[in-house]
């Protein structure tokens, strides 16, 4: 290091996230002196056109070249915004090998290969951050590895995307479809031009394997979670939600079973009106921690945004700088790979809507269905329409693999026309 206390960041990127947090480390770097004791200075920032302007960036520290940032004596940490897997990934790992902490917000490249980067760092001794690759704005990350180290955590569940929150929350609230609210999304900056990441689920399935490998300890990556997105929501959905109390979100499920697996599923859920995420809308996120202890912690905040995200960036690269200069770190304790249950051994609570011919006993054919597969129903209501009915289910607490198996018998049946939307229901 060059001074005693004066640490040297090195940035990878320069989008939003990485032009918000150069503007706050210039903007906050006297208070977080006074704070620390420590000086964050940024001396080099990596980007691929350096014609592009970037507003309050000093264009003399911008360079093409990350592989010679990463390596150079004169950065003594790295932080990565710059996005992508393979390519960033090597870089990581070059300035862990080189004893530089290292700052992402990167929930993809975690997601893949987390494990091999939380061991680079603890063999080198330095830190690896990453509280802004989950929830953007909500310090979710360092409660789960500092605070509730100690805790016997059972569950974490909660709403990890702000862009489908949105595109949920304008459906509900104003009644647009899924392809009109969309549009909305991405006219606003929070859905990119392709956003299949974010409707169909994978980047809050990112999100959960990080989640899950904090929480339990145990290796969970992105691919091991089971991922259902929302492009298939309908505003009938929404309504028939509404109807019947519940709103619908898309949720970000970790848990531990008493058999040591663990169950990671991103899904549409319908949440009842009166649960707390029910009232969680537009972009923000909100999180529930449960353990033994401490019962449910709820986490709330922006999910998605240059400068929440940065903030959260912020965070980790101060803390990292204080753990640099009394030369520690913090350790991402990994036990080993998890046993993954497969989705069809969990149990859920299900809605299903079917469409019927009215004629006498339909309804006993279709329970003796629900009963031979030990499948409880908890509610039924038929709604009459020309010359067919439909019959809205919600289910008992059950295996999915038995849920399953009523839906390709009842499909079977005669009587039945088609079956509709199939929702988990939560907090029932």
């Amino acid at each position: 290091m060059s001074e005693a206390r004066e640490i040297r960041l090195g940035v990878l990127g320069c989008g939003t996230v990485g032009t918000s947090f150069c503007q706050l480390i210039a903007d906050q770097a006297e208070v977080i002196e006074a704070r620390t004791g420590i000086r964050l200075r940024v001396v080099s920032v990596s980007v691929r056109d350096l014609a592009k302007p970037r507003a309050g960036v000093d264009a003399s520290l911008l360079t093409t070249d990350s592989a010679a940032l990463v390596s150079d004596p004169g950065v003594d940490l790295v932080v990565e915004t710059m996005g992508g897997v393979e390519g960033t990934r090597e870089l990581v790992l070059a300035a862990l090998r080189a004893g530089k902490p290292v700052v992402t917000a990167n929930k993809a490249l975690l997601a893949a290969h987390g494990p091999e980067l939380y061991a680079a760092a603890d063999e080198a001794n330095v830190d690896i951050g990453f509280e802004a690759a989950v929830a953007a704005g909500i310090p979710l990350i360092g409660p789960l590895r500092e605070s509730l180290v100690g805790e016997d955590i059972s569950r974490v569940m909660g709403i990890l995307n702000g862009t489908t929150n949105y595109i949920l929350s304008q459906m509900t609230e104003k009644g647009a479809d899924y392809a009109d609210a969309l549009a909305d999304a991405q006219a606003l900056g929070y859905a990119e031009a392709d956003p299949t990441a974010d409707v169909e689920g994978h980047d809050a399935a990112a999100k959960a394997s990080i989640l899950a490998t904090l929480a339990f300890g145990r290796s969970v990556l992105g691919d091991d979670v089971h991922t259902e997105g929302i492009s298939k929501i309908t505003a009938e959905d929404i309504d028939d939600a509404d109807r019947r109390g519940f709103v619908i979100k898309l949720l970000g499920v970790v848990e531990r079973f008493d058999d040591g697996s663990i169950g990671a599923r991103v899904f549409p859920a319908m949440v009842p009106k009166l649960h707390p995420l029910a009232a969680v809308r537009d972009s923000f996120n909100a999180v529930f921690v449960e353990g033994v202890g401490i019962d449910q912690v709820m986490l709330y905040g922006r999910g998605a945004g240059g400068h929440p995200t940065a903030a959260m960036v912020v965070g980790d690269t101060v803390n990292a700088a204080m753990n640099l200069v009394a030369k520690t770190h913090r350790r991402v304790v990994n036990l080993g790979p998890a046993v993954v249950r497969p989705v069809e051994d969990i149990e859920s609570a299900f809605f299903v809507s079917l469409e019927v011919a009215d004629e006498p006993g339909v309804l006993a054919a279709i329970a003796n269905e629900f009963g031979e597969h030990m499948v409880s129903i908890s509610s039924m209501e038929q709604e009459d329409l020309e010359s067919t009915a439909r019959l809205l289910f919600i289910t008992h607490h059950a295996v999915e693999s038995n849920f399953r198996a009523t839906l390709t018998g009842i499909e079977a049946l005669p009587a039945v026309k088609s079956v509709g939307r199939v929702l988990r229901v939560i907090g029932s």
